[in-house]
């Protein structure tokens, strides 16, 4: 796969600027096309309306103080019990397994809430405190590179695209009907939750390696304008000093048994993995989202904004607590369709979203609680593993 800049439909967006060419198995090259004569005054229409709210309230698309705040707020979740953690200030196993668990949580909200926005070069007009806000992934044990290939550059830009949008992508899981059913996805409602658990162990185990050589195959790892060669340097380096972090140094201060620290380390990744899993699973793959394969033109048939109206869902939109942990992610439409705004403005443009979709016969797919997005969300497993749809 090799990507070159999107000139047939450009996106208000820096990070959806790429279409990608796809090698098949008789090694043509599919280019993905949107449709770009499906209603493009939607879209139209709403960037102006949403500039407009902008402008006429003199507001900033990128963080204000609040979201300064918040910021603080989520760092001192994840760095306050790990200097607990550290100085043996709390000595019960249970008391560090408390703070292990708060430390997850905080992980999980560096993820939602810093370093998403700042990735997306939404957290400030400044790039290099984006840069060094976005940096943070490194200490929850992932790639910025990487990252940013998968979710900014595959999965905006090709939204449940069989063969693009990685987040799609689990042989033991089956996301998507244009997937190919096997014996085992009978069982997935059943075992994805504990899968789930596991998605940051994996993230910064093997995942991260196996991404890297499959991206520089693919040609992706020209969008982060660097080579695989730096790359893998750079990924050992920061994987080496987080361990060093987060296992080498506990097992030097902590006075515990070696045994009671590795279930911390693992009780903090499984919640982080399981809350951060939870909350993008819920946002896409529902029963009433819509997953697409192109044609043999490499053709979609809905243009790039629509598509992701058909293909994403909003979830709680007035739980002001779970939109505060989660970055605005239960957001998603507005995420998708505007990922250059950070995400303390979501709950006012999605009035404009919402309203303007509705003027223009477009879907806006939500639900009014976190309980009934995952409801959907596992109700759509169980029919994609036993065949259903």
């Amino acid at each position: 796969m090799v990507c070159r800049k999107y000139e047939e439909y450009h996106i208000q967006s820096c990070e959806i600027e790429y279409i990608c060419k796809l090698k098949t198995e008789s090694m043509k090259e599919k280019v993905i096309k949107f449709n770009i004569k499906d209603q493009p005054e939607f879209f139209r229409e709403l960037r102006k309306r949403v500039n407009t709210y902008f402008k006429e309230n003199n507001i900033s698309k990128q963080a204000n103080t609040k979201m300064v705040i918040k910021s603080i707020a989520i760092l001192l979740m994840y760095i306050a019990p790990f200097v607990l953690l550290l100085t043996n200030l709390v000595t019960s196993f249970w008391g560090n397994m408390g703070l292990w668990a708060m430390m997850g949580l905080g992980m999980a909200g560096v993820g939602f809430s810093i370093m998403h926005d700042a990735n997306h070069g939404s957290y400030s007009k400044n790039q290099t405190i984006n840069d060094a806000l976005g940096f943070l992934i490194h200490f929850v044990g992932g790639f910025k590179e990487n990252w940013k290939i998968q979710h900014n550059v595959l999965h905006h830009s090709f939204t449940n695209i069989e063969g693009y949008d990685e987040d799609i992508k689990f042989s033991m899981m089956r996301f998507s009907p244009t997937q190919e059913r096997k014996w085992i996805h009978r069982f997935q409602i059943i075992y994805a939750p504990f899968l789930y658990g596991f998605m940051t162990i994996y993230w910064m185990t093997s995942k991260d390696f196996q991404q890297l050589i499959e991206y520089n195959k693919k040609g992706l790892l020209q969008t982060q304008q660097t080579t695989f060669n730096s790359a893998i340097l750079r990924l050992i380096f920061h994987k080496l000093w987080y361990f060093a972090l987060t296992i080498a140094a506990p097992f030097y201060f902590i006075d515990l048994p070696w045994w009671q620290i590795l279930i911390g380390f693992f009780t903090m990744h499984y919640i982080a993995g399981m809350t951060l899993s939870l909350v993008f699973q819920s946002a896409h793959v529902l029963e009433e989202t819509d997953f697409f394969v192109p044609d043999e033109n490499g053709s979609v048939e809905n243009n790039w904004a629509i598509h992701q109206m058909k293909t994403t869902s909003n979830f709680a939109k007035n739980n002001l607590p779970l939109t505060w942990f989660v970055g605005g992610l239960n957001f998603q439409v507005e995420h998708h369709l505007f990922p250059n705004i950070c995400h303390i403005h979501y709950s006012k443009i999605s009035e404009i979203v919402k309203k303007t979709a509705g003027e223009f016969n477009v879907p806006y797919h939500e639900h009014k609680t976190f309980t009934a997005a995952l409801r959907s969300h596992f109700s759509m497993l169980n029919k994609l593993g036993t065949g259903q749809v």
